[in-house]
């Protein structure tokens, strides 16, 4: 299939099981995916490819950097990238979130996360 057809899913989880599920959800939904464990992972992968077309992160991860100032940087040095931030500790108001980043709370489902990233997609 061509880029098109399956976009790129970037999912930066570090709960490797939380991660795994959402592997299975994303790939289930028809996109292709990378993982990393940790922002500052997920910064040298987008650092690396143009193919990220969309972030799916959780907020609360060890590192440099949490999930919520991960979309952040996301937003200013990729502005075309999409964003999808989860956290199931903290619930984030629109109005914290990066423009056109859109929050899920924990626990999410297969079909929640479908729809966040067809609406992410356009």
């Amino acid at each position: 299939m061509d880029q098109q057809a399956r976009p790129t899913v970037l999912i930066v989880e570090d709960e490797a099981i939380i991660r795994f599920a959402a592997v299975s959800m994303v790939e289930g939904a028809g996109f292709d995916v990378l993982e990393a464990g940790t922002a500052d992972e997920a910064m040298r992968i987008l650092e690396s490819r143009s193919d990220v077309q969309v972030v799916f992160t959780d907020i609360n991860m060890p590192g440099s950097m949490d999930g919520l100032r991960l979309a952040c940087t996301v937003r200013d040095r990729w502005p075309l990238i999409e964003l999808i931030v989860t956290s199931g500790k903290i619930a984030h108001p629109p109005a914290e979130l990066p423009e056109r980043g859109q929050f899920l709370a924990k626990p999410y489902s297969g079909r929640q996360v479908t729809h966040a990233l067809h609406e992410a997609r356009g």
